[in-house]
This record gives structure tokens, sequence and C-alpha cells, in this order.
């Protein structure tokens, strides 16, 4: 059975990694001007950039490397909106984060920058951009509980008792709901069910650059990429910061004129390839990510279909979904920016300042909520003080 337990952690990986924020992903790239073909293709290319980035790491090297997309950076796609640019210009940003993810990678210094942000300060502004998306499944039990309450219910048990797969669940329990709805086939045609790349001409815009693309590499680094690496090195495994950066950011960089908003080291998954329940011996575990990686390769040839499917859900269904997923990912964000009693009230602040949804200069409320952070940090905490007692 040992032997064969890479294979199945892998598969565990990849299942648990798309399931859990495959909805997430859809309406983070709907959000900022994706239409459904091109929200298909960003979930095929992001598939396909890490199943490459993983199976890379993993042979080159021998170690538990785990990627995954930017679910935080799509809570914040979610969340911002359009903010006035189109779909070329947020392209044009996610451009920018692969650029800047590479940047890091070559310039050490600009790494420490970002290591340098208060952590409650990052996480308040991740809670903000969350708390919206988790109301979802409470507005949408009220407006349609006949179909919203069952997912609920399936989300309670298995969180209750095997939390790890309680997202693929209601994923899964939310596409049979939506197959019960479809209309007949002869209404749906074979060439949308087919894996498509759309490709769109980058647009480089001042306004999308400050207010889309340094909030999702913020996000991305100080959700992903630092707690990634924190869990990888916690099973004692040495993680190569500028092999990783490198090979995301250019993942990055190459999905992003196809729609994907961002490749970057897991953080929660990440758990399952470096553990026990990858094989006993540590120097077989990464076995495990490079079967994932080969699973995601075959999950990009579903997303078409499956957001085919999303597009004929009820209003509520995949929003529900989606915030079930990441109201785990919120409770640990309030817990984080709430940790430093003395910057308590610096992280409200920014956590106020993203739920709100604002866009000024046209810069959206994620930026504007790091700047209210770091400046009532600067006002608050003591300088040379990493902590404050109550």
């Amino acid at each position: 059975m040992e032997r064969y337990r890479p294979a199945l952690t892998g598969i565990t990986i990849a299942l648990v990694g798309f399931g859990s924020s495959f909805a997430v992903v859809l309406t983070g790239l709907q959000a900022v001007g994706a239409s459904a073909g091109q929200a298909a293709s960003g979930l095929i290319v992001l598939c396909l950039a890490q199943a490459a980035g993983m199976i890379f790491l993993a042979y080159r090297y021998r170690r538990p490397l785990t990627l995954a997309w930017s679910t935080p950076g799509a809570a914040l796609l979610a969340s911002t909106g359009t903010g006035g640019y189109g779909w070329s210009e947020s392209v044009g940003a996610f451009v920018v984060v692969g650029l800047l993810i590479l940047l890091t990678a070559l310039w050490p210094a600009l790494g420490r920058a970002v290591g340098a942000i208060p952590a409650p300060i990052a996480q308040a502004m991740l809670a903000g951009v969350l708390f919206s998306l988790c109301l979802a499944p409470v507005e949408a039990l009220f407006g349609d509980p006949l179909w919203i309450a069952p997912l609920v219910l399936i989300w309670v048990v298995v969180q209750r008792w095997l939390p790890v797969f309680s997202a693929p669940v209601v994923f899964a329990a939310a596409l049979l709901l939506i197959a019960v709805e479809l209309p007949g086939g002869s209404q749906i045609s074979t060439a949308t069910l087919l894996p498509r790349l759309e490709f769109v001409l980058p647009e480089f815009t001042g306004a999308a650059i400050v207010g889309l693309a340094l909030p999702l590499y913020l996000v991305t680094m100080a959700s992903q990429n630092v707690p990634g690496a924190a869990v990888i090195s916690s099973y004692g495994f040495h993680v190569p910061w500028r092999g990783a950066l490198t090979v995301t950011g250019l993942g990055t960089v190459a999905g992003a004129a196809a729609g994907g908003h961002g490749v970057n080291l897991a953080a929660i998954t990440a758990a399952l390839g470096a553990g026990e329940e990858a094989h006993r011996d540590p120097a077989q575990r990464w076995r495990a990510t490079a079967v994932a990686g080969w699973v995601y390769a075959l999950l990009a040839l579903c997303a078409s279909a499956l957001t085919m499917m999303a597009t004929h859900a009820r209003p509520g269904l995949l929003e529900t979904v989606a915030g079930l997923a990441l109201l785990s990912t919120l409770a640990t964000s309030v817990s984080a920016a709430t940790s430093e009693p003395a910057g308590r009230i610096p992280a409200a602040a920014a956590f106020l300042v993203a739920a709100s949804g604002i866009t000024a200069l046209g810069i959206g409320a994620a930026f504007w909520a790091l700047v209210a952070g770091l400046v009532l940090w600067w006002v608050f905490v003591p300088r040379g003080r990493a902590s404050v007692a109550d």
C-alpha cells in the first residue's frame, strides 16, 4: 500500500485544490471583464501552468513543492470588479503580476520589502476582500432556501468530520443540482465542451497596474507564497525560493494572455504533499506533487465543460460554493489580523476599507486598505517591538 500513497495523495492534492476554489476563480475572472469562454480559458491555462510547474519542480529539486492558482487573488478580483477598465487591461495587470514575481526572485530586496509588510495588515486586507464573498451563502440561503440549504447542510456535515474534503464535496453537489436544471442536449453545442484557449492582447494602464496588479501581487506573495514556503519548511524541506518564484512568475506571465491571473506556491494543499500522507519516507514525497501535476493537466480538459455548467447555474449557487470554500480562509485571516494587540486598530481600518469596495482615483479598495493600514500601523505600533501585551 505504501508504494501507492504518493499517487493517491497526488490525486487528492489536485482534486482538493481544484474543487475547493474552482468557483472562486471563475467568479473572479468574470468580475474583471472575462466572458464565459475567456474565464474557461483562464481556468485551463492555470491548470496547465500548475501542471508544468509542479512536474518541473518535483523532478528538478526532488522536493514536494506544490503549486496552486491564487485563490486569495481570485477573491480579490471578485471583490474589485471591473474598476472601470476592461478585460484586456486586466490581462495586462496579470502580466505585471508575473513580472513582479520574477523581479522578486531576481531581486532579494523586493522580497524583503514585501516580507516587511506587517502580517496583520496583509491579513486584514485579505479578510476585507473575502468578507462580501463569504456573505453570499447567507444571502442566497434566505433568497433561495430550497436549493441552497442542502449545500449548506452538506458543507456542515463534511466540514465536521472530513474538513479537507468539504469544498470539493459541496462543489460536486452543486454540479449535480446544476445538471438537474440543464437544458436539453440539443441546446448545448459540443464545441462549448471542448477545451479552448482564448488569447487577448494585454493592455497596460496606470489605473489597472496600481489598482489591480499591485494588490494582486501583494496578496499572492503575502497569502500564498510566503505561507506556502513556511508550510513546506515546517516539514523539514528547504524551499528553493528563487527557483520556485522563477517558475511561478514565468507561469503567470505565460498564462496571462489566455486569462490566467496567477500561479504560486500552495499553502493549504502543500501540507498534503509534504506530510506523511504522501509517504513515510520524506525523500519519496516529491512523487505526490509530480502526480498532482499530471492530474491538473487532465483537469484542464474539463474546464470548458465545467464553465458551461456554471453559466446555467441559478443565481447564488456558485457564489454559495465559493463563499463556503473561503469561510475557513476568512476565519484564519481575521485571527491573524487581530493577533497583534497594538495593531488591532490599523488592522480594523484596513479590513473596513477593503470590505467597503470603494474606488478612488481609479484605484480599488484593496490598495487603499493597505495604505490606511500601513499609515495607522506607523502611528499606533511602537517601533522595534514585535508585539505588545494586552
